[in-house]
């Protein structure tokens, strides 16, 4: 396969970045999207130039490193698909394909296509621990846990925060993703002590970073390569207006 493609260059986060043209003529079909980019770097290597950065790590889908915007839509063309199990196969000889980072003043710009996520990190932090008691390990079957709420909370803990939640959505908001944080403890018991707490806890960083308001579009869900679902928002909204009458 023969690609053109449109690439965005940005030295730091002060720096003004723009859209540089690359050609590779020969790509294998096979290769993933990140393959294809290390195909790229090598030989921007060879030829003295500075090698293209970005994000990656296990490249199975299961970190949220590599995030990118390709084409306009986070992740690219390929529904509950991360950039790294994206293939060129989906694709076509000749495309013109424009890669950039994700954009919100939260994510701030490292170099390239590299972003700094670290925002997640601290609403992570200031949701705290849960209080349990130390010793023996209780027999599994000991906490009665009904089977869909299991299963619900797991859909929320299955978040990589990968941020194409933030990055989709007009506001660059982070309600799902700190919905689905605090969901997933909210509904277990193990988390239930300090939910109220931790939801206002979590709720007042996220907004403290600069992300922007939720106004319920659904982009987030749709775009949410683990398909987490927005009732984890209302859950979180649940937990903070919570949090505020138990106060009074």
């Amino acid at each position: 396969m023969k690609i053109q493609l449109k690439i965005w260059r940005q030295e730091n986060a002060q720096a003004k970045g723009k859209m540089v043209d690359y050609n590779l003529p020969d790509v294998n079909p096979e290769m993933s999207f990140l393959e294809m980019l290390d195909v790229l770097n090598e030989k921007l290597i060879r030829s003295g130039d500075d090698p293209i950065e970005f994000d990656h790590d296990c490249r199975e889908g299961i970190c949220g490193q590599c995030g990118l915007f390709i084409n306009g839509r986070v992740h690219g063309p390929m529904s509950a698909t991360t950039t790294c199990q994206l293939h060129m196969r989906h694709f076509e000889d000749g495309d013109t394909i424009y890669v950039e980072p994700f954009r919100a003043s939260a994510f701030p710009v490292v170099k390239d296509l590299r972003i700094d996520r670290s925002a997640f990190d601290r609403i992570i932090q200031a949701g705290g621990f849960i209080s349990t008691r130390t010793g023996d390990a209780p027999e599994a079957n000991a906490i009665p846990i009904g089977h869909q709420t299991a299963e619900d909370a797991f859909d929320a803990a299955a978040c990589i925060g990968c941020g194409a939640c933030v990055a989709t959505c007009k506001n660059a908001s982070a309600a799902l993703f700190t919905g689905a944080k605090v969901s997933h403890l909210a509904m277990l018991p193990q988390g239930e002590p300090e939910s109220p707490e931790r939801a206002e806890k979590m709720v007042a960083q996220m907004e403290a970073e600069g992300f922007g308001h939720c106004t319920n579009t659904g982009a987030c869900e749709v775009e949410c390569p683990q398909e987490i679902s927005i009732e984890h928002i209302a859950r979180m909204n649940f937990e903070y207006n919570k949090a505020a009458v138990l106060e009074k």
